[in-house]
């Protein structure tokens, strides 16, 4: 068992690639559905840990704009399990004073989801707890397109010299603007890479690749994931002290 790291050395924003419902539910005979309700209920207890031990940043990867390339009947279970898991937890969340965001392009769900989005983001917008973050039908390289094409309309019409565009200001047009970057980011089922989740942000952190199914990944393999953080050097880009 290992204990919860000291709040100093916490990761202030963890990010989550929550991936093998389908091979979880395979390798027991089950239909990809079945892997994706136990999923559920693993995005339940990380949550919860998370605000136990108060992580003051967390996003989960929910559904990915490639997701939509999936059969429709399994596209279908997974709006649905959105849908139940925001009916059933949202009172929770707001109890433990969760700020609730999801990021991703909200035009191609349908509109009782977009209303869901609204009513989960408008009744948690005061809290003062953990900000949790749902990207939803999200893409990173979308993401930075659309930055790019807002900072490109706006040098057209004057309102911007190109010769003034920072990373800063790149960031401050992206989804997750007003969130600090990820420091670390998890991904479940042993599958290394980053499926375009978060490319700008995850510019320097720490990447964590973890054999066990998220179905599988509860309390204790969140805070031994935080514990092997909290052992990592970070240098962003600089000499190690030693070397220094």
């Amino acid at each position: 068992m290992v204990a919860a790291p000291c709040n100093s050395t916490l990761p202030r924003h963890v990010a989550i690639i929550m991936d093998g419902n389908g091979r979880w539910a395979a390798k027991r005979h089950l239909p990809r559905q079945a892997g994706h309700v136990a999923g559920v209920n693993a995005v339940r207890e990380v949550v919860r840990a998370a605000c136990d031990i108060d992580i003051e940043n967390l996003t989960l990867y929910a559904f990915s704009s490639e997701n939509w390339k999936r059969p429709a009947m399994e596209v279908g279970a997974l709006m649905g399990l959105f849908r139940l898991y925001f009916r059933n937890d949202m009172d929770e969340l707001v109890e433990r004073g969760a700020r609730v965001r999801i990021i991703g392009n909200r035009s191609r769900v349908e509109e009782d989801i977009r209303r869901m989005i609204e009513d989960a983001e408008r009744r948690t917008l005061s809290n003062a707890g953990i900000n949790l973050t749902f990207a939803f039908d999200y893409g990173g390289q979308e993401e930075i397109a659309a930055a790019a094409r807002e900072l490109a309309r706006a040098a057209a019409e004057g309102r911007l010299d190109p010769e003034t565009i920072t990373p800063e200001l790149v960031s401050s047009r992206l989804f997750t603007s007003g969130l600090p970057e990820p420091d670390l980011v998890i991904r479940t089922s042993g599958e290394r890479r980053l499926s375009n989740f978060l490319l700008w942000q995850s510019a320097y952190a720490e990447l964590m690749f973890v054999e066990t199914m998220w179905p599988d990944f509860g309390r204790q393999e969140f805070l031994d994931a935080l514990d092997k953080f909290t052992q990592r050097e970070r240098r962003f880009g600089a000499l190690p002290e030693s070397a220094a």
